[in-house]
């Protein structure tokens, strides 16, 4: 078997939503389709990929590096031990070549595009779906039937609407979820506290918000928010400050003890590695929340479990970000702490497997091969224009 071809193309996330640091109006998203010359059902298996929202797409990057090195390299050099399906750590070394290691920046959305797209590949020609390969692979056979799922919202709306955001996260409740997430820090303190206080009282109890300040804070900032905030006894404070400024999250930790989250603009292990040595977040109350889809893929993400667990982290303090269905199947095959969604937003690339409820906060995987994008009927539909 062998790669025949890789194709890409620009989607959009546009939306008129906004979080502190950014507007999404003019949001992007790199699509792939890794074609093999494997046929089941009459048809080519293709593996479909995407990177998450937040960074833009990086065709360049694509079309002028990463996907020229893999058609350029041997077939057989890009295969398992078998030679029958594909090996994804040998096509990630392939279009890794010639890369310097360190600041990965907009390359890490790249390889985290393609590589989801092998994966996706290398399980639909296993005739597997791709959790239950990790499971098989990297867990000694032990899967999640439903994984933890949360919903990625509360971003800031044009006309600042109070009711909009409350009637937002009612939605997400009446879907099944049990804890929500929404945006701080584009607002004063004061609008902010006002903002949570309206959305507490649509979920209950500040144990069911968590709140994301998409690193705008600086130190007295952040200092200021937890202490306005740490009366409501939220369910984490998510990346107060800049993502690789550890000193302040470690500063931050001395002052504010209810839990934090932080990780998903982190794009490698070695980074991961030296939040977690620097900055003074607890396995026992903290949580990490890489990317998958954002920070190199799967490959780097398998690392990135690793040495989580190599500074002390059980893996169930690993709550994924991106609300992809990647996501979702690392969650349940690898047994993690759960992962985001998107619901409402950056559609039709957020969310999972149409049919599948929220239930009581959880969601079931689908036993389809590969992601399971044919599953997710809107999604598909953009992605299949590639492979035809």
């Amino acid at each position: 078997m062998r790669i025949v071809d890789i194709r890409e193309k620009t989607g959009t996330l546009a939306t008129t939503m906004r979080n502190a640091f950014i507007d999404f109006s003019q949001m992007t998203v790199s699509l792939v389709a890794v074609v093999t010359d494997v046929v089941r059902d009459g048809k080519p298996v293709v593996g479909y990929g995407f990177n998450a929202n937040g960074r833009y797409a990086q065709g360049g990057i694509l079309r002028e590096r990463l996907i020229p090195r893999i058609l350029k390299a041997d077939p057989k050099t890009l295969l398992d031990a078998d030679g029958a399906n594909i090996d994804p750590f040998k096509v990630f070394a392939a279009m890794m070549t010639n890369e310097k290691p360190g600041g990965h920046g907009d390359r890490a959305v790249a390889v985290a595009a393609l590589d989801m797209a092998v994966w996706d590949a290398t399980a639909k020609i296993a005739g597997e779906p791709l959790w239950k390969l990790l499971a098989e692979r990297f867990n000694k056979g032990q899967a999640d039937a439903k994984v933890l799922v949360y919903p990625g919202g509360g971003y800031y709306y044009p006309d600042g609407n109070m009711q909009k955001l409350k009637d937002e996260m009612q939605s997400y409740l009446d879907d099944g979820y049990s804890v929500v997430k929404m945006k701080i820090g584009a607002a004063d303190l004061a609008t902010d506290i006002k903002r949570i206080e309206a959305v507490i009282e649509v979920v209950g109890e500040g144990s069911r918000l968590a709140v994301d300040a998409n690193g705008k804070f600086d130190l007295e900032t952040a200092l200021a928010y937890g202490k306005a905030m740490k009366p409501y006894g939220l369910f984490w404070y998510e990346e107060a400050g800049d993502p690789l400024d550890y000193a302040l999250q470690a500063k931050l930790a001395k002052h504010y003890d209810g839990p934090f989250a932080t990780g998903e603009n982190l794009f490698s292990h070695q980074d991961i590695r030296n939040l977690l040595r620097y900055g003074a977040l607890d396995p026992k109350k903290d949580w990490i929340m890489p990317d998958p889809a954002l920070a190199m893929g799967l490959t780097e993400g398998l690392r990135i479990i690793e040495a989580a667990e190599k500074e002390g982290w059980p893996r169930r303090r690993i709550v994924l970000h991106g609300g992809t269905q990647l996501a979702l199947s690392m969650a349940a095959g690898l047994q993690l702490g759960g992962t985001e969604t998107y619901p409402l937003m950056f559609q039709p690339y957020g969310g999972f497997a149409d049919g599948v409820p929220v239930e009581a906060g959880y969601v079931a995987l689908p036993d389809a091969p590969g992601l399971g994008i044919e599953r997710k009927a809107k999604l598909y539909e953009v992605m299949k224009t590639l492979a035809a």
